[in-house]
Formats: C-alpha cells, structure tokens, sequence
C-alpha cells in the first residue's frame, strides 16, 4: 500500500509528490494522470511564477533546471482604456523587485516547468503512471482506494486530488462546488516583436476584461487575452492575418511587428471554490480546490501555496507518528489555506466584475483609484509584497525558502 498517492500529472501534483519524497525519503508516493504519455508537452501556456513559488521550487531543486527558460518581470504598467482609444494613459506603475532585488515573479514556460519536475521525480523514486484516469475512489477507514480506467488499483493512507477545477475525484468524493461563470474566455498565444520588451509586463484593462501582455525570454511575450466567450471563439477561428490585426488594435506598436508563435487557445473563465479541501483519507490541492480569473496573475500561486502548506502539514504528522490520511491531522492543511483561498477569489472576483465593463461613472472610480494607489509607496510595497507570495514566520517553510 502506499503512504501518498496524488492524482493529477501537472505543476500542482507533481509538486506535491516532489516535496513529500524530498522531506520524507520513507514515504512511498504514486502519481497517476489521466492525459496519455507526453501530452503534457504540446502546452503552449506560460505562467507567472511568484517570488514565493520560485523558493519552493529551488528548494526542491528543480528551479536550476527552470532557471535558463525564465524572464524576470522587472516592472508592470496598468491602464484603462478603450480599444478605440488612440492615447492609453498609465494609471499605475509596479517595480519587480522585493528584497534582495528579487523579482516579485518570473514567466516560466509550462512545460520547461513540468519537465523539470518530472525529472526530479524520477530522481527521487516517485513513480509516474500515465493513461492513468481515476474512474473509482473509495474512502475507508484506514485506506483510499482508487481505481483507473485500465483496470488498476490503488491504495493509499492518503490520496490527494491535482486533477484540475473540473476534478472528477472531488466530485466522486461528495465535495460541493461554488461555481460563477463569467461568460468570457481568455485567448492564450505567444506573441513575437520586433524591439525587446526589458522585462515590462502589461495589464490593460478594456471593456471586455484585461488584456495582458507578459514578457517571455528573447524579443517575445505570452499573451491573455480575455474576450466575450462568443467572441473569443470566433477570434481563434479566424485567419492569421485577421486575428494579428485585431491583436494590433489592442497590443500597440510599441514593439513593432507583432507574430504568433505555436497556435491559440481559448479557455472558459469562472471562479470555481471547494466547500471543502478534505475528508478523511482526502485532500485537494491547486485548481482542483479553486479556480480563479487569471486577471491578478496568482491561478498557479495559489496552487504551490497548497503544495507547500500540504507538504509539511503531511510530513510533520509523519515524523510524530501520527496517520496522515486522518481527519485531525488534515484540518491544519485546510484552516492554513481557507482564508487565503477565500481572500483570493473574493479578490478576483471583484476585479473582474470591477474592471470588465465600461460603465463610465464606474470607470471614473476606478481610474481614480489606481491613480491614488499610484502616489502611495507604501501601498504599492504591499501589493508587490502580496504578489510575491512570501509568507511570515508562520507561513508554510517552502515559500520561505526553507526545508520541512
């Protein structure tokens, strides 16, 4: 029987396994994942990975391999404007630096980001099963069970869920969902220019939802482009030559001609939140515990925050001897993590609901609002600070940068 099983092959599972084996050589830990082998490396996606998540991941010792594919974001620019806007005024300028002249966050390719965890878990002994999809969970007393789509079965002292915001484990498992869907989808492609962009990225907020432009290494930017759902499928059905006009018309000139890279995707946009991240013998982590809008940039965050905080909540209990499928020992993962999960997609939620319109008096506020925070250092040092995801003395040890 194993100690650990995590279901899901992504950055948030494989993270999880990663970090119990590297504190814990004596647990045994399986992953299994659904997608065939290799899939994982036709993602085209970039994401941005904060100050905090980069210590976890050093401290596991896979930001080494992470490190050459990394663009540091140096600073970042908010506007608000229209499309049709010729002049897009800058309400609000972040520096990228916290202490130590750190990046506050790095843009990171997904799949540089899970090969280089797939190689750590090869290293350290944790075994990866793909063509693995979960078709069965029984939660026992003493034991998880779960069964797959080929026939296998596993059993763990402990099964953790990664498998994404439509998790079938979370649903076989009885947890209840909170679910808003937003009625727009975000258009992901990489975009080429001609002049560098120095590591500036870009939010800009238009009436259908923020268009973000986020610097990758060399003369190229990964791009989020939230549009009406309606709206945004026919844009990535369209012919090159017609969606880089409208991707123009919104991008600027600012670093000349302007080229897709790879091919474009359009993903639904909601705020999905677990009633619960545990039952006995069970644990959530990462978008399988919560789904939010990508407009503050903290989706995958929030998800090493569970890695973290899962990680040494298991590993602690371990090292006392106590079960570490048990309710009691999982109630300090799920106290340590609620209030952040709730603060964030409560976040979210109102900046999206905020700044995806164009209702003029509430533009107004707004545009006000930014311009203030703008004049407030000490105001901006706390956002930077909440971006960059370092917890206190209290928080969980890996974010810090520290072993379990």
């Amino acid at each position: 029987m194993l100690d650990v099983l995590v279901c899901g092959g992504g950055y948030v599972g494989l993270s999880v396994a990663v970090a119990l084996k590297a504190a814990a050589p004596s647990l045994h830990i399986a992953v299994i994942d659904a997608a065939p082998p290799e899939v994982w490396r036709k993602d085209q996606r970039a994401s941005a990975v904060a100050a905090g998540a980069r210590k976890l991941l050093s401290t596991l010792g896979v930001w080494q391999a992470i490190e050459p594919h990394a663009q540091a974001i140096n600073d970042m620019v908010v506007t608000d404007s229209r499309t049709s806007d010729p002049v897009r005024p800058v309400f609000l300028t972040f520096g990228g630096t916290i202490e130590d002249g750190e990046p506050f966050a790095h843009m990171v390719p997904n799949v540089t980001m899970v090969a280089a965890l797939r190689e750590k878990a090869a290293e350290i002994g944790v075994a990866v099963h793909q063509a693995a999809a979960a078709t069965s969970l029984e939660l026992l007393e003493h034991e998880a069970r779960v069964g797959t789509a080929d026939g296998r079965q596993f059993a763990a002292r402990l099964v953790v869920a990664a498998d994404g915001v439509n998790s079938r484990l979370r649903d076989m498992a009885g947890i209840k969902t909170q679910r808003w869907d937003y009625g727009q989808s975000g258009i992901v492609a990489t975009v080429t220019h001609e002049r560098p962009h120095n590591g500036r990225a870009e939010e800009h907020f238009l009436p259908s939802g923020p268009f973000a432009i986020l610097p990758l290494t060399g003369n190229r930017s990964s791009l989020v482009w939230t549009e009406r759902t309606a709206d945004a499928e026919r844009l990535v059905k369209e012919d090159d030559f017609i969606f880089e006009a409208e991707l123009e018309r919104r991008f600027g000139h600012h670093l000349g001609a302007l080229g897709i890279e790879g091919g474009r995707r359009a993903f639904p946009l909601g705020l999905t939140l677990a009633r619960d991240f545990i039952k006995p013998r069970f644990a959530l982590a990462g978008d399988a515990a919560h789904g939010i809008h990508p407009i503050a940039g903290q989706g995958l965050n929030l998800g090493f925050r569970d890695v973290a905080a899962l990680a040494e909540t298991v590993v602690e209990a371990n090292r006392l001897g106590l079960d570490i499928g048990s309710l009691a020992v999982l109630e300090r993962y799920q106290s340590w993590r609620r209030f952040d999960t709730v603060r964030m997609g409560v976040t979210s939620d109102l900046l999206t609901r905020m700044f995806s319109n164009d209702i003029t008096p509430l533009r107004l506020v707004r545009d006000f609002g930014l311009s203030l925070v703008d004049r407030m250092p000490a105001m901006k040092r706390y956002f930077i600070d909440q971006a960059a995801g370092i917890p206190d003395a209290s928080g969980p040890k890996l974010l810090r940068g520290e072993t379990i």
